[in-house]
């Protein structure tokens, strides 16, 4: 159906003459008839919710429970290897000749850097 801004003025004048036509028709036959005419699409209800019984819930349930089952029996059984325990390692103790040392040489650089900061 073409829009009705693009059609000419004689376009527009013929199907009004045709509505007209139409409903003077419809009158008519409401007239033979007795009744109105039905309507072109009549309004249907909305669905009803569906819902399960407890039963068919519980039918459901027993045949997952089956599925899982056969499922758990034919799954390889992985045998557990219990894994060597790992070798504790030495703890390394440090000297206090050693201690000293790192101590002095850490002092000596940030005084470094403090030295270089002042100047």
């Amino acid at each position: 159906m073409s829009n009705l801004f693009d059609l000419s003025s004689a376009q527009l004048i013929r199907a009004a003459a045709i509505k007209e036509k139409i409903s003077a028709l419809e009158k008519e036959l409401v007239c033979i008839l007795g009744s109105p005419a039905p309507a072109a699409k009549p309004v249907a209800a909305p669905k009803k919710k569906s819902t399960m019984s407890a039963a068919g819930r519980a039918r459901i349930k027993a045949a997952q429970k089956a599925r899982w089952a056969k499922i758990k029996k034919s799954a390889p059984v992985k045998v557990a290897v219990k894994a060597p325990a790992p070798v504790a390692k030495k703890k390394f103790t440090m000297s206090a000749a050693a201690k000293a040392k790192i101590s002095a040489a850490a002092k000596a650089r940030w005084a470094k850097i403090k030295g270089q900061k002042k100047a």
